[in-house]
């Protein structure tokens, strides 16, 4: 894959502010709280693991078509998703893959689903990883963002991938929405578990 410099400045923003975002909310939207700061590294790792991967893979399988792909950042977008996490929420739309190319249905929905599948991939990276022993914030909130990301683009609204994907398939939509719930929950159960043995 190529990338324009544009292309890297967009993706280095938007991975900054959803990982500010986060960190405000995970921190209990308390910036000025002594975790923050380890909020906001754990957030930059997992948001941003989670985050750049989910791109890059619409921007892949949009290359397979041999379609131009290149992502750009929301601005307005990016500034709403830190102002909600104050709120107890985010919204999540930093960006989007910019596709220039013929595409039917299939491989729109197809290139759609690439980046949740990538999530959830990396939801069940880290829930192997925690089951192994490895638990601790990584792969904790790991487990719970990407499959966060994953549930949240499933929503078949605006521009979020869900649309493309149940217009495309239904089996494969409802599939991928099930594993995203199933995986929230597990992140939930998993991290009980873990302090209720401490």
């Amino acid at each position: 894959m190529n990338f324009s410099d544009t292309e890297i400045e967009h993706l280095t923003k938007a991975w900054i502010a959803i990982s500010l975002a986060f960190a405000i909310l995970l921190s209990g939207r308390d910036i000025f709280s002594s975790n923050f700061g380890s909020m906001l590294l754990v957030s930059g790792f997992t948001v941003g693991l989670g985050f750049v991967l989910h791109e890059l893979g619409h921007k892949y399988v949009a290359q397979r078509y041999n379609c131009f792909a290149e992502f750009r950042a929301f601005n307005g977008m990016l500034i709403l998703a830190i102002l909600m996490s104050f709120l107890g929420f985010i919204f999540a739309a930093p960006g989007a893959v910019m596709i220039n190319g013929y595409v039917n249905r299939e491989k729109n929905g197809k290139i759609s689903a690439a980046g949740p599948i990538i999530n959830l991939g990396l939801a069940v990276i880290f829930i192997g990883l925690i089951l192994i022993g490895f638990v601790n914030m990584f792969t904790h909130y790991g487990l719970l963002i990407n499959s966060w990301l994953a549930t949240f683009n499933m929503i078949p609204f605006w521009n979020l991938d869900g649309k493309k994907i149940l217009r495309w398939n239904k089996v494969v939509y409802f599939s991928m929405l099930g594993l995203g719930i199933t995986f929230l929950i597990l992140s939930s159960v998993l991290w009980y578990v873990h302090n209720s043995y401490k």
